[in-house]
């Protein structure tokens, strides 16, 4: 989309582009970016962007594997969750209904309604507020920079998945551990130690 609107000379943007500047920040964030001298005209772009996700959406998501491993895992263990995302509200409630996700969420916690969005921690923290959760008891799934550094700030350990970014771009953000989807060894072995514990809520 930003190459047809004649962005950046319409040098098509690459990957590296996108992660940095683009993948999993909040709309009014790019929209500053991307057009620091015309927010309005930012905000109309990132408009068009979620409108354009949503018509293609329904046919190109798909679950990453192992979630429903790790869905019973949490439902078995009667484990409270949120959703904490910065997409905007209609993208949210679609991605979690086309997931089959839509009673597994106690509580959907946007960046949009937070006054400061990922990377920001206020959305993790009121992730715990909602579903009245300790950040000592919790750990969080993520898939983007933004949100990683938004989990660790507020105190909580992050399991990153590498199914949106390369493992060196995580890395900097500090997860507590990387995963390459909720099948991975390295997950059920960490899950296997909280086993031996007891009051873990997931978020």
């Amino acid at each position: 989309m930003l190459q047809e609107i004649g962005f950046h000379g319409g040098v098509p943007i690459t990957e590296d582009y996108y992660i940095e500047n683009i993948a999993g920040k909040h709309n009014d964030d790019v929209a500053r970016l991307l057009f620091p001298d015309d927010f309005e005209r930012g905000i109309k772009f990132t408009d068009d962007k979620e409108a354009m996700f949503r018509r293609l959406v329904g046919d190109k998501l798909k679950p990453v594997s192992g979630l429903d491993k790790v869905r019973k895992w949490v439902e078995d263990r009667g484990l409270k969750r949120a959703a904490v995302t910065n997409a905007p509200r209609p993208n949210a409630e679609l991605m979690i209904s086309i997931l089959g996700l839509s009673d597994f969420f106690q509580a959907v916690i946007l960046g949009s309604e937070c006054e400061h969005a990922k990377p920001h921690p206020e959305p993790y923290l009121k992730g715990l507020e909602a579903i009245k959760a300790s950040k000592e008891h919790t750990f969080i799934f993520e898939d983007s920079v933004s949100g990683i550094k938004a989990g660790v700030a507020a105190g909580m350990p992050v399991i990153a998945l590498t199914t949106g970014n390369p493992e060196h771009i995580l890395m900097e953000a500090k997860p507590s551990l990387i995963i390459k989807n909720y099948d991975d060894p390295k997950l059920w072995a960490a899950l296997d130690e909280l086993d031996k514990k007891s009051g873990t809520s997931g978020a």
